[in-house]
């Protein structure tokens, strides 16, 4: 096999795991539908459009017998995706391969142990150029939290 195959398949291995944990969350003590009412105001109200909203828990669910699991992991998990003109922009002048991280998403759920409590968060963006989209995410979350 070529020795640039096997470099490049080895930076994917290596790199992949990175992305995967890098998040930022809160968990907040209500309901899932109150924290949900909360995040979606709160991106309409900083003047976004949701671009679309994933209903990962429910496609974990129906899957779940599919892929051979017993373990029903979330009781209820969306994520919200959107973006926002100004902060994209500036964040792509400064590196045109930001585009990777666009459209943002803020996740949250709530799991079977634990309905009663809330976990709201978002992956947390590598690089001085992806700072601003960072604090907008956080704004946006600790908003939404805050009531």
């Amino acid at each position: 096999m070529d020795n640039r195959i096997l470099t490049l398949a080895a930076a994917l291995l290596i790199g992949a795991p990175a992305f995967a944990q890098d998040a930022t969350s809160w968990v907040v003590d209500d309901s899932f539908d109150n924290v949900s009412f909360s995040v979606e105001s709160a991106i309409l109200d900083a003047g976004l459009t949701i671009e679309s909203i994933s209903h990962v828990a429910e496609m974990l669910e129906r899957t779940r017998i599919d892929v051979g699991s017993d373990i029903s992991l979330y009781s209820e998990g969306l994520v919200y995706s959107f973006c926002s003109a100004t902060v994209s922009r500036d964040a792509m002048e400064a590196d045109i391969m930001n585009i990777a991280f666009c459209p943002y998403g803020i996740f949250l759920f709530s799991t079977p142990d634990n309905p009663d409590q809330t976990t709201v968060g978002h992956r947390f963006m590598p690089g001085e150029s992806m700072a601003a989209v960072n604090a907008m995410l956080d704004a946006i979350i600790l908003e939404a939290i805050s009531y």
